[in-house]
């Protein structure tokens, strides 16, 4: 059980904050000063820019298909890069500070290479860096199985790696930085006139992830609306209040409004057809796809004519080759 109080906060930064020195510096300057206000800061960092982006493709043109352990192992490096980096830039400034991998921060995951999910979250090494008055910078979007093979949590992961150590640390809340100042009305970049809202629930958040918003990853919602952890989204490039997430009672009021509109263009579609029109052919279906861990959404089922159909159904595009 961490003995820290309420003045503990883990802050995460997204792949924009830290996408060269210069920015990882300004970084550095944050945090610093969120230590010498008095507290404790426990911070989670993507890798750096699109460095994920360039390991896959390198990859790639390796192997047409990576296998998927040796493709996380890769995947990573890039958090390990910005990890450290943000470390020397600390101690640069004068704080002491010390970088650790997914692994070493104690974040236990299942074998799902790719989409691995966090099962436990060991933080006594964590508490004890802590415990010495350093900060404690941590590789986000990986972790590792209880055979010792690292893995890495899918797009967005680094989310889910702060709140889960929010969660195990008891910390007053986690802080989600990028270039992203809030949770707006609809897409700021579509829609001109949408406003930005100081503060919305946990689920109406996990509703927006899920139906495709990219501010945060819904696992990292769901984990705080389960263990009411509240987190705020917010600019590492301005000092703006951000948006809220929590589950407070003045949230019940609004539970009748609709506070924003979400889209989603990662999708790709896959047509099965003349299927046989009978029960237990859509689980033959799916059932191979759970196994490789692929997520189906939208489901739809033509009329059956002749005893056959056709199945439709929605993958993220970037399962669209694998579901295939």
């Amino acid at each position: 059980m961490a003995r820290q109080g309420p003045h503990l906060v883990v802050q995460k930064y997204g792949g924009s904050s830290v996408a060269d020195a210069q920015r990882i510096a300004h970084v550095a300057q944050r945090v610093a000063a969120r230590r010498e206000a008095g507290d404790q800061v426990v911070v989670v960092v993507s890798a750096m820019g699109d460095t994920t982006d360039q390991l896959v493709a390198l990859a790639q043109q390796i192997s047409d298909e990576p296998e998927a352990r040796e493709l996380d192992l890769l995947l990573s490096t890039g958090e390990i890069v910005s990890s450290t980096l943000l470390a020397m830039a600390l101690k640069h400034l004068g704080h002491p500070a010390i970088a650790l991998s997914g692994a070493q921060a104690g974040i236990g995951t299942d074998k799902r290479y790719g989409r691995a999910r966090i099962l436990k979250v060991d933080p006594q090494r964590v508490i004890r860096e802590l415990e010495t008055d350093s900060i404690v910078i941590i590789a986000g979007f990986q972790g590792i199985t209880e055979e010792l093979d690292i893995t890495t949590l899918g797009r967005g992961g680094s989310d889910t790696t702060a709140v889960a150590l929010a969660v195990a640390l008891q910390a007053q809340r986690c802080e989600i930085y990028s270039d992203v100042d809030g949770v707006y009305t609809a897409d700021p970049r579509i829609e001109p006139k949408a406003r930005r809202v100081d503060e919305i629930s946990h689920e109406e958040m996990l509703e927006l992830a899920s139906y495709g918003a990219k501010i945060l990853h819904p696992r990292a919602v769901e984990l705080g609306a389960v263990y009411d952890v509240p987190i705020l989204v917010a600019s590492s490039f301005s000092a703006g209040p951000g948006t809220l997430v929590h589950g407070g009672a003045a949230m019940m009021e609004q539970r009748n409004k609709v506070m924003s509109i979400a889209h989603d263009n990662d999708v790709g579609r896959i047509t099965v057809r003349g299927v046989p029109d009978r029960p237990g052919i859509a689980a033959a279906l799916f059932e191979p796809l759970a196994e490789h861990g692929i997520s189906v959404d939208t489901i739809v089922q033509n009329a059956g004519v002749e005893r056959l159909t056709d199945l439709t159904f929605t993958v993220a595009k970037a399962r669209l080759q694998k579901a295939t």
